[in-house]
């Protein structure tokens, strides 16, 4: 590979095919490799990257010395502040580091990979210590530790004479609380595991030199002495010295200075410090616009941001949404424990302990207290959160959804706004020409254009649209037909470069004309420039300024078309007429000029690399060469996406830089518009009337509008009110910033946004947005912004969206699953031991047992609960107003449900007692004086009721657990088995585990009198069967109330 240098490093396009081969890497943006050499960081870059970034910013070695922090960043400063590859020039470091302008040879490659080792970063050494503390206090692993140690002391030394059961219900809360910590490491190694794999799926290519050759290899394998191009769009894989640069190219590197304002590539150094000079490219950065070659001079833990970040980790993160509603509903039910457990306290303190001192004593009044509190707390929800979301990440990653973290599928579930980009996210990323308006007047379909005899104007459109093209053949596949010749580049540029190859070779009208200077499309622009001499001719010959772009930015600077003649209005007319003739029909429309310009004017241009310059000429005095009209077809399933997401009353908006009637137009054959042309609304919809009040639509009626992104700088908060009432909308012609602003001013107004995109312009918006959705074949930088990255097509946003409400769902599920039988049947029995002065119908042990084990099992089994069929029929919660716990899963959960149980497990224990002679009023209000009653048999018929109690509710726990299947639809249209779209198939088994765990601790007779348990009579078996039955039918019943009038009460009080 040649150096085609400007003495300044600045790139330019040589005339010969092999070298611009080798380099049309660097000439446009949108490459389909990606860069990612640092997966797998446990930093939060935007927090905590630039503060200590910023404490390496040394001037010299003295100050690096003098610096005060810890002994490893003065190491790091050091280290920095010796570095000279920025000062010394290119040729000096090539030899430093044994390398070529063609990069390095594959055997020294092999051998430097050995030497430095793969270009990532040493994990960081893993914090064994919080992460063990974590699994024993964690959760509620702190509880039932420490109420273990309060029963062992109420057993021992407080126990006169100590309890046996105290003993075994000690025993069991430790075993228990082990389980629990052996369950909390199991489940973070396997969400670590998923989450890792999910990461190593993301693309991670670049491309460099080897054996002289361009090649794409993984940014893993890079060695200090390779030779890199990057481009628009790629994140910087290592650190590199720039070699070339391209007049326009600029570098991000905000992830490690917070700074927004990117620096411009330059060759040479612009300061001594290695951090702050723009002829160094930093890991992590990326490359905005423009394209550069550089030679690496530092990969994995040796790079700037490999030290930055070894001093970064280990930071605390912010709580998820989730874990704050999680947090809340812990703060309700501890405020409820901490309630009821001081009543009984004040009630022992200041009545029992004094009028009836033997019926409860210290150890007793403990037990009780931390039974209440176990019994309270669901112990079983942090296991079903976590497994929950980790078993939804799993899912998503099998059907190409990579979700970066698990908070990302919580909030998928709220999502209510989706923004889509067009170009390769809703259309087919396909491009062909399909119609072609030659000078100012012939018109013709490509097919036609290629049967017509050559003229000059015909000539003149392929030379533009050959040499004023980013794309490039590939050499290799040029034997074969036109449409399977590849071609690298920009969509829009291949279909035009194709449509220039079938007229005539590309490649000889580029060793026709070389290029002299470039400006890259760029979305602010929307054009790109050339500007060109003959290279057959004199230096002295003058060349050409060539100029593609969209036709309502170029038009007004055109004044001549191709014979010299003036443009009159009337040509200007046709013109226009062409271009919204095709915008109309969805075709992207690109206009082709040219300019003529004098050498002297090329050869200051070149010295001075002003792009300025070149953008003023190119503001008037064009030359109209002709128009293009492109199609881009949407993709096949777009339009059942877009109806199954407005079925879930998700709003999708097109955000995109497409002319506004091209926009429409697709729109309108993707689905998002439903409305007739003719009655969609554009900006003057959004006046107010007279009166000052805002025009407001009927209900229930569709409204579209289409606005271009000039048009927003207009709007009125006022305005944007009305704008979000829009169930359909187009933004066309938008900028990165244009983007932006519409997330905020829909999360402005409550709405929980999901933006998609695959260009560096997205980037900012995909970043402000709730959820960011990057397409795999997208840019580097739109992948790292992203919070979900795509890798099949836009359509699998429909199951990302139905997986984010399932783990909600879930855990709605678990919850009011739980809190009948362990925050209510549990609590009622010690309420009525101290209030009423009855025995406690439900032992301690027992609460513990149920809360620890036979509802954890069913808690954890309801995370593999499937989608209901109406899953996506539902609005999206709002987060503000859908809370996880609320009052109506509250009043079902305690009035209907756990009041539903409690009653009948009490008349089960009581009539039992009653078979057995003592009825209920001879125990209420006798706080243990029980007369007439031998001891050991009322302790025996006691023990007798509360096994009872235990066995109704576990087994009415069996039928909430199937009720709770669903939260809408009946049983019968959810079927847990013969279905596997909505089979649980571990319903049944939890089912067993708590019947064996039942038979373990009341038909083993060695346990019953250290438990004070018994066996039950076969009728309290079946019995509860029957109730549980009942408790089905009648949550039935409510259901399909709740589905036929949807707007009636118990609707509105369904949880």
């Amino acid at each position: 590979m040649h150096d085609d240098n400007d003495g300044k490093g600045h790139l330019r396009v040589a005339e010969d095919t092999v070298y611009r081969n080798e380099m049309r890497e660097l000439c446009r943006r949108d490459s389909t490799m990606s860069i990612h050499s640092d997966h797998g960081r446990v930093v939060t870059p935007g927090n905590l990257l630039p503060i200590t970034y910023r404490s390496f910013k040394v001037d010299d070695a003295e100050a690096a010395g003098k610096a005060g922090g810890s002994k490893q960043e003065n190491e790091h400063l050091r280290s920095l502040a010796e570095l000279d590859s920025h000062l010394i020039s290119v040729q000096d470091l090539q030899c430093r580091l044994g390398s070529s302008p063609t990069g390095l040879q594959a055997h020294q490659a092999s051998q430097r990979l050995v030497k430095h080792g793969r270009n990532q970063l040493s994990p960081p050494s893993s914090p064994w210590f919080r992460l063990t503390m974590g699994y024993i206090f964690g959760g509620f692993g702190s509880i039932l530790l420490g109420g273990a140690v309060l029963v062992f002391v109420a057993w021992k030394p407080l126990g006169d004479p100590p309890a046996e059961a105290n003993l075994a219900l000690a025993i069991v809360l430790v075993a228990v609380w082990a389980i629990q910590a052996a369950f909390n490491a199991w489940q973070d190694w396997s969400s670590s595991r998923v989450m890792a794999s999910i990461t190593t799926m993301l693309p991670d290519q670049c491309i460099a030199m080897r054996d002289g050759m361009v090649t794409s290899l993984s940014a893993l394998d890079l060695v200090p002495g390779d030779v890199v191009q990057v481009k628009q769009g790629n994140k910087l894989p290592a650190d590199m010295r720039f070699t070339q640069v391209s007049a326009d190219a600029k570098m991000d590197r905000s992830i490690l200075t917070g700074e927004s304002e990117p620096i411009h590539g330059t060759v040479e150094s612009t300061h001594s410090n290695y951090l702050e000079t723009n002829n160094i490219g930093l890991q992590g950065s990326y490359c905005v616009s423009g394209a550069c070659l550089g030679i690496v001079v530092a990969t994995g833990n040796e790079t700037v941001f490999g030290r930055v970040a070894s001093l970064s980790s280990g930071r605390r993160t912010k709580m998820t949404p989730m874990q704050r509603e999680i947090l809340r509903f812990v703060v309700i039910i501890a405020s409820l424990v901490v309630l009821f457990v001081t009543i009984i306290v004040i009630i022992w303190a200041a009545y029992l302990r004094r009028d009836h001192p033997d019926f409860i004593n210290v150890p007793a009044l403990i037990v009780s207290c931390v039974s209440v509190g176990v019994a309270f707390i669901p112990e079983g929800l942090p296991i079903a959160i976590s497994m929950g979301l980790t078993i939804a990440a799993g899912i998503m990653k099998k059907n190409k959804i990579l979700c970066k973290s698990l908070a990302t599928v919580e909030t998928l579930g709220a999502v209510s706004v989706i923004c889509s980009d067009k170009t390769g996210t809703l259309t087919k990323n396909e491009m062909f020409v399909t119609d072609c308006f030659v000078g100012s007047s012939d018109e013709y379909t490509t097919e036609n254009l290629l049967r017509m005899p050559v003229s000059d104007s015909i000539d003149l459109l392929r030379t533009v649209a050959g040499v004023c093209n980013a794309a490039e053949l590939d050499v290799s596949t040029m034997d074969r037909p036109l449409h399977a010749v590849r071609i690298f580049g920009d969509p829009t540029d291949q279909a035009i470069l194709r449509l220039s190859q079938s007229l005539g070779p590309v490649s000889e009208l580029r060793m026709q004309w070389k290029t002299a200077f470039e400006i890259p499309f760029n979305s602010e622009n929307k054009f790109m420039i050339r500007v060109v001499r003959w290279t057959l001719g004199a230096e002295t010959g003058g060349g050409y300024l060539l100029i593609k772009g969209a036709p309502d930015i170029l038009l007004p600077r055109l004044t001549t078309n191709t014979n010299g003649r003036d443009l009159s209005q009337g040509d200007r007319g046709r013109i226009e007429a062409v271009k919204d003739r095709w915008s109309a029909m969805g075709k992207r429309v690109i206009l082709l000029a040219q300019k003529a310009v004098t050498n002297e004017w090329i050869c200051d241009v070149q010295a001075s690399r002003n792009d300025r310059a070149v953008l003023q000429s190119a503001l008037d005095g064009l030359t109209l060469v002709g128009l293009v009209a492109l199609i881009d077809p949407p993709r096949d399933e777009i339009p059942g996406v877009i109806d199954t997401l407005r079925k879930a009353s998700i709003r999708i908006m097109m955000v995109t830089g497409d002319y506004k009637l091209t926009a429409q137009a697709i729109a309108i054959q993707c689905g998002i518009i439903t409305t007739l042309p003719s009655l969609i609304d554009d900006i003057t919809s959004l006046d107010h009337d007279q009166d000052g009040k805002d025009v407001t639509h009927i209900p229930g009626t569709t409204i579209a509008i289409v606005l271009s992104g000039p048009e927003l700088a207009h709007l009125s908060a006022t305005d944007w009110d009305r704008l979000c009432t829009y169930d359909e909308i187009v933004f066309a012609r938008t900028t990165p910033e244009q983007k932006l602003r519409i997330v905020q001013e829909f999360q402005a107004r409550d709405h929980i946004v999901a933006m998609t995109g695959d260009g560096v312009n997205d980037a900012p918006s995909l970043k402000a947005a709730d959820v960011g959705v990057a397409l795999g074949s997208g840019s580097d930088i739109a992948i790292e912004a992203a919070d979900i990255v795509l890798l099949d097509s836009f359509s699998a946003i429909v199951e990302a969206v139905r997986y984010g409400r399932l783990v909600y769902d879930n855990l709605k599920k678990t919850v009011i699953y739980l809190l009948p039988a362990g925050s209510f049947s549990e609590l009622w029995p010690v309420v009525t031991n101290v209030v009423l002065g009855v025995p406690q119908i439900l032992s301690s042990f027992l609460m513990i047992i149920i809360c620890c084990l036979t509802d954890c099992a069913g808690a954890i089994a309801l995370a593999w609960e499937k989608p209901e069929s109406d899953l996506l029929l539902r609005p999206p919660r709002d987060p503000k107003r859908d809370r996880l716990v609320d009052t109506r899963l509250l009043g079902h959960a305690y009035l209907f449900i756990g009041l539903y149980e409690c009653f009948l497990s009490y008349v089960m224990a009581f009539w039992y007692m009653q078979r057995n002679g003592i009825p209920f009023t001879a125990m209420v209000l006798r706080y243990g004086d029980y007369d007439a009653h031998d001891t050991a048999q009322l302790a025996r018929v006691v023990n007798s009721a509360s096994s009872i109690y235990f066995v109704t509710l576990v087994i009415m726990q069996f039928f909430n657990l199937l009720a709770v299947h669903t939260r809408r639809l009946s049983i019968f249209q959810q079927p847990p088995l013969g279905n596997p779209a909505t089979q649980n198939l571990l319903l049944f088994p939890v089912m067993v585990f708590a019947l064996c765990v039942v038979f373990l601790f009341l038909y083993v007779p060695d346990l019953h009198d250290s438990l004070a348990t018994t066996t039950v009579p076969v009728e309290h078996f079946f019995l509860p069967v029957a109730f549980g039955l009942g408790l089905l039918l009648l949550d039935e019943g409510r259901k399909f109330v709740a589905r036929r009038w949807p707007q009636g009460s118990v609707a509105r009080v369904a949880w």
